[in-house]
């Protein structure tokens, strides 16, 4: 019984399939890492035993793997090696980091694993259930509650830490942040736990994880971004691509995809290893390779794989930097990271110096309109374009649709993004114009010609100017503002809720208490604000008053009550005002409301959806029209063959009776068996039943569309409970560049705008040119991103010779290939003018790099960070003013401040700090009134801080008590 027992716990514990499931992953590991078939005895031995070898869907644990796993232990111990048809390879343990040992989890395994959560709560319910009612009288309905599966479902979209906000700053941000790898979130790591061997690049990154693009902070390392060419298998696994090399020769045909522990056997040549183009040989006898995490140089023949390209390494966000390969690591990882900060501009300009991956980058991110089908442009205005194309009558032998051979397109127009950015397309195609499948028809945000436009090229100089451009400041001229060069446009939404209150029900209406007619010359009758109306701080944009709660009237009220009826004085303004710092103009309303089903109601929407009945039975007939046109088109002068009604079988004409217009118009197409020989010809045949399943497809379209618009028209607009109607008012600003924002290059060479300086004061060309934006040299040798002077150099000789040029990282332009350029150009090959200084017209000592820097302006702005504040509101417990520019806050004056005025002497600046200006309540009323009477301010009283601590200490027991002294 004991043996018995054993081996009933052991299948228990071990090889119950109920019990845990290792999937088809944990058997493909299991089975890579021990080998069962040299692991394990030889066939015979095998065969004897009964002993197999466990496939990909055997997901339990069986004897075989505890023969292999004590068989590797062992191994392990003596530092013996497994022998393979690969050779012999030493029993090593597994390294933690290495990615063949960590694998993605995509949202649909985490949903599965949700969805797994949810059903075993309904089971558990279910049952509870069961084992309580009734069985007689008991239906699924009782027993089945959807809602444990949908708030599961709810809670994983809506409050998972890996659940985000769609960054939508510009094309690349929204690229970047698909492409995301987290190890943090539910099953991963949490940021104080990780070391640094987890957040540190591993060997095995390379082509899979980019090694530059990750965040700096608390983050670094956790969060990553997956590389240009890599992708999941279906185990999860990361891959990259690598060319195959077999006795020294390259095939360059069909690139293998290799997992990382695939990798660790081979050899793998760089992308930039010379070969011959026609025969794929490798040059030399024996090169430098990767292996694992060495570079040892073997012969040609040794050499098993060959890069893919120089930027299988890098993330596309890393890829878009130029001279990469110049700048300090830390720099690019800036570099990469703020060009997804970049504000899309309103005039977007291409880099005069790119990488040649911008275009593939913008067409990716799904910012550009592209073609459907090749075609010739026929209507084009700012809101839609239409391309009439060709139709295959093979492919599709009739259009139903209502405008046939035409592709409309729609464009999106100054539509907010998540970050407040404006969303809007431009068509770059004009009527009349032939475009192919798959071209790029109108730009998006921050593209130009199809290709990724972040910012502006600006002709820029590296010298000191004033002590204006010291610590990263940056000095501009003031053509960048005059011509809109930096300007960026930005949409802000306000949400306005209508409640039903305890009291009654809030109103939107233009009748505000106590608010003059000036202040709601800007609403229309519903009391919403016009689009087109310029709003500044305070003003209302919408107005909405709230019941007061019942109180006791004053004799005067009384009356006004009795004269004017109910409405004066019970309710009290809460409408929706613009907040301090704002200047924009009102582009868009939406209203939502809920829907409350009184007689009227139920009459409009009786009105609406007969009219959605008529338009669909008008759309249904003329897609017969068009059916019964093509088919007597097809079947013109042809006999019948079999023509029968699907339901009885009953022949709808003799056979040999001549097809013709008239005949059709008597039948009814719909009746006829489907799939019947309705001629002779086989192939008309084909064609006939061809355009039957085309209307049919089309007569079910139309159906889905009445349903849809008539539950639109029915079920109104879902709104959180307690809520009646809810306004959203957009409002557009315009945002120059101003004093105080903050710039960007794309190598990490940041800096805050200092001075903006009139054209004429600055220094400028030989010819006169002044430049347009002067960076401080002392900014290049330590930070070592040299990269952004070599752009400056080929931006420069890129413009006089009109032309923008692609630099691949790893593989771009080298030094002496800029200086041939510049000498093309007519230029001073080492990139350096003598510069004059615009006030005296004197040239400056030195000569001074000078060129074309393409430079970004990045979403942190000074408008929405600059605040200034009076008086405000305070808060309850400390009477203290409120912190930071949401909440209309003060300043913080902290500990360390207080420290500095104590060491100045300053007690009176101190006193009044900690007192009339800050929590002093009676001080501050007394304050107000001596300066706005002009006497000399009184004394401070006891600060509200100091009462909250004496009350305190009381709630302590410790009876303090105030003494005058």
């Amino acid at each position: 019984p004991r043996a018995d027992s054993a081996r009933e716990i052991l299948n228990k514990l071990f090889f119950n399939p109920k019990r845990y499931d290792l999937a088809r992953v944990g058997r493909y590991k299991l089975n890579y890492k021990l080998p069962h078939e040299y692991l394990l005895p030889s066939r015979e031995v095998r065969r004897k035993l009964g002993l197999g070898i466990p496939d990909l869907n055997h997901t339990t644990l069986c004897r075989e793997d505890f023969i292999v796993i004590i068989k590797y232990l062992l191994l392990l111990r003596v530092g013996g090696e497994v022998v393979t048809d690969r050779g012999s390879e030493a029993a090593i343990t597994d390294d933690i980091d290495h990615l063949g040992n960590r694998r993605v989890r995509s949202v649909g395994e985490l949903l599965a694993n949700q969805f797994n959560i949810g059903l075993a709560r309904m089971a558990r319910i279910i049952r509870e259930r069961m084992s309580l009612q009734d069985q007689e009288q008991i239906t699924p309905t009782d027993l089945v509650n959807s809602r444990t599966i949908s708030a599961v479902i709810q809670s994983f979209f809506g409050s998972s830490q890996l659940s985000q906000f769609m960054d939508q700053t510009n094309p690349l941000a929204e690229l970047t942040n698909k492409r995301r790898l987290s190890a943090l979130g539910p099953g991963g790591l949490t940021r104080d736990r990780a070391g640094f061997e987890v957040r540190d690049v591993h060997y095995t990154h390379y082509g899979r994880v980019c090694p530059i693009e990750t965040p700096e902070g608390p983050n670094i390392g956790l969060i990553s971004s997956l590389s240009t060419y890599a992708k999941v298998n279906e185990f999860g696994f990361l891959e990259t691509p690598y060319f195959r090399v077999q006795n020294g020769s390259v095939d360059r045909k069909k690139p293998e995809f290799l997992a990382a522990d695939v990798e660790d056997r081979s050899h793998i040549a760089p992308a930039n290893t010379p070969f011959d183009k026609k025969t794929g040989d490798l040059a030399g006898e024996s090169l430098t390779v990767r292996f694992r995490g060495e570079y040892p140089t073997v012969e040609k023949t040794r050499v098993d794989y060959m890069d893919v390209s120089p930027i299988q390494l890098v993330s596309p966000a890393a890829a878009l930097i130029p001279f990469l390969e110049h700048d300090d690591a830390n720099r690019a990882l800036m570099g990469s990271n703020m060009q997804r900060q970049a504000v899309p501009l309103l005039v977007t300009e291409a880099p005069l110096v790119g990488t040649g991956l911008e275009d593939k980058v913008a067409e990716d991110s799904g910012a550009l309109l592209l073609a459907r089908r090749s075609g010739v442009v026929e209507f084009v205005s700012g809101e839609m374009m239409a391309i009439r194309y060709e139709r295959d009558p093979e492919e599709v032998p009739v259009d139903y649709s209502d405008q046939p051979n035409l592709d409309i397109y729609r464009l999106v127009k100054f539509r907010r993004s998540n970050q407040d950015t404006c969303l809007n397309q431009r068509p770059i195609v004009a009527e009349g114009q032939k475009v192919k499948k798959g071209q790029v028809i109108a730009d998006g945000p921050a593209t130009r010609d199809g290709e990724l436009a972040l910012g502006r090229n600006v002709l820029s100089a590296f010298m000191p100017w004033g002590g204006y451009n010291f610590e990263d400041a940056i000095l501009v001229s003031e053509r960048l503002i005059k011509h809109d060069l930096f300007t960026s446009i930005h949409i802000e939404e306000f949400e306005l809720q209508v409640r039903d209150t305890k009291r009654g029900v809030e109103e939107i209406t233009r009748e505000i208490p106590n608010v003059s007619e000036e202040a709601v010359k800007n609403l229309d009758e519903e009391g919403i604000v016009r689009i087109g109306a310029r709003v500044r701080q305070g003003d209302i944009l919408v107005g909405k008053v709230t019941p007061k709660g019942e109180q006791e009237l004053s004799p005067e009220e009384r009356l006004l009550k009795a004269i004017f009826g109910d409405k004066a004085g019970d309710v009290r303004d809460a409408s929706l005002k613009a907040p301090p710092g704002m200047d924009g103009i009102v582009i868009d309303i939406k209203v939502f409301s809920r829907r409350e089903k009184d007689e009227t109601t139920k009459q409009q929407e009786k009105k609406k959806i007969e009219k959605l009945r008529r338009e669909s039975k008008k759309e249904r007939e003329r897609i017969a029209d068009v059916r019964l046109a093509s088919v007597a088109e097809l079947l013109g002068e042809l006999t019948v063959n079999v023509l029968r009604t699907a339901s009885n079988s009953e022949p709808l004409a003799r056979k040999g009776r001549k097809f013709s217009r008239e005949f059709l118009q008597e039948i009814d197409l719909d009746d006829v068996a489907w799939g019947t020989p309705v001629t002779e010809d086989e192939r008309v045949n084909e064609r006939f039943w061809q355009i039957m399943e085309g209307a049919q497809a089309a007569f079910t379209r139309c159906e889905k569309d009445l349903e849809k618009e008539i539950e639109k028209v029915t079920r109104g607009d879902e709104l959180p409970p307690g809520v009646v109607k809810l306004v959203k008012v957009y409002v557009a600003k315009k945002r120059k560049l101003s004093v105080g924002d903050k710039m960007a290059g794309r190598h990490g060479n940041k800096g805050v705008v200092a001075k903006i300086l009139p054209e004429e004061d600055l220094p400028c060309m030989p010819d006169g040119t002044p430049v347009e934006i002067v960076l401080n040299p002392l900014g290049v040798p330590s930070r070592m991103n040299i990269g952004q002077v070599l752009e400056t150099h080929l931006g420069w000789a890129a413009q006089a010779l009109g032309y923008h040029c692609a630099t691949p990282v790893f593989a771009g332009a080298t030094v002496d290939e800029i200086k041939s350029e510049l000498r093309s150009a007519g230029l001073p090959e080492d990139g350096k003018i003598e510069l004059r200084d615009g006030r005296t017209g004197e040239p400056f000592d030195q000569r001074i790099a000078a060129g074309y820097l393409y430079m970004l302006k990045l979403s942190h702005l000074v408008d929405d960070k600059i605040h200034a504040r009076s008086t405000g509101p305070y808060s309850l417990v400390t009477q203290q003013p409120l912190g930071g520019k949401a909440q209309f806050g003060g300043q913080r004056f902290g500990e360390m401040e207080v420290w500095a005025l104590e060491a100045y002497g300053a007690a009176y600046t101190l006193q009044e700090l900690l007192t009339v200006k800050s929590d002093d309540v009676a001080g501050r009323s007394r304050i107000y009134e001596a300066i706005v009477k002009g006497e000399n301010p009184p004394e401070p009283g006891v600060p509200e801080s100091f009462n909250v601590l004496v009350k305190e200490l009381q709630s302590l027991c410790l009876e303090v008590q105030f003494e005058e002294v």
